[in-house]
């Protein structure tokens, strides 16, 4: 759904303004965003190599992550801010181990909406399902049915915050809101979360991504390693602790860009 200047899209989608999710989609080269995203999402390539080289670690991450915790035991899962469905969804990186594994996708984009729903419309039901869903509310997201019968069952449950805490601003309070998500969760549960970093950027310049950001439908807030850190608190955290992207349980050669990737990363379980 790569839409040309001559093709007007959905206006319920606001093509005209930019948005993360559909940039992000450009930064993997997908083909699902409009001329504002593709616009946006080349301002902030400009800024350097290591934009395309971080968001194809964080992808590759929640491919790792997924799998090793399916290996586990852990057949729940419930993935909010999942982003426009590209290859090797949770899904179908958890039914690689488990057959049985169920997912919950949370988002609050039209567009992430229908594609994920097109993507699982021949899935096994009850197997896999996607809300609508914010995660800056999570009273909210915990009423909601799908997520309590998940939930509900007492199993672990692997929450995944996958790039997304970048978007929640200081004001909304993303500690609390992790605290609150996390207390949901059954004992045994993991978190697996990545977040973006301005601490690989020369401290003059960490400011010029956000700056783009802040046309598009959900600005940027990086965070240091100490910061991303605190979500974890009360946690276990797994080797190898929190790391970029890249260097959490490689299944290649290291490069010499893995430990620039300016995403943080960790998988850690609830006692």
């Amino acid at each position: 759904m790569s839409w040309d200047d001559d093709t007007p899209p959905p206006a319920e989608l606001h093509p005209e303004i930019p948005h993360p999710a559909r940039m992000y989609d450009y930064y993997l080269e997908g083909k699902d965003h409009f001329p504002a995203d593709r616009a946006a999402a080349e301002r902030v390539l400009a800024l350097g190599p290591m934009v395309r080289i971080s968001a194809r670690a964080n992808r590759a991450f929640l491919r790792r992550a997924v799998r090793q915790l399916a290996e586990l035991g852990v057949d729940r899962f419930l993935d909010i801010g999942t982003g426009i469905p590209t290859a090797g969804n949770t899904h179908e990186v958890a039914r690689e181990v488990n057959p049985d594994a169920r997912v919950v996708y949370v988002d609050n984009d039209p567009i992430v909406l229908a594609h994920s729903r097109a993507l699982l419309a021949g899935s096994a039901p009850g197997r896999a399902s996607v809300v609508a869903g914010d995660l800056r509310d999570p009273a909210a997201l915990l009423t909601e049915p799908r997520i309590r019968a998940l939930l509900a069952e007492g199993r672990p449950v692997a929450l995944l915050l996958l790039a997304v805490l970048h978007f929640v601003e200081d004001a909304d309070g993303p500690r609390a809101i992790v605290r609150r998500l996390v207390e949901a969760l059954p004992p045994g549960s993991y978190l697996a979360l990545s977040h973006a970093t301005g601490d690989f950027v020369p401290e003059r310049e960490r400011g010029r991504g956000p700056a783009i950001y802040r046309a598009t439908s959900a600005p940027l807030a990086l965070r240091g390693k100490d910061d991303v850190a605190g979500f974890f608190d009360g946690l276990q955290l797994l080797d190898p602790g929190l790391v970029t992207a890249a260097q959490w349980r490689p299944d290649r050669p290291a490069e010499e860009t893995d430990s620039r990737v300016a995403i943080w990363s960790a998988v850690a379980r609830k006692p």
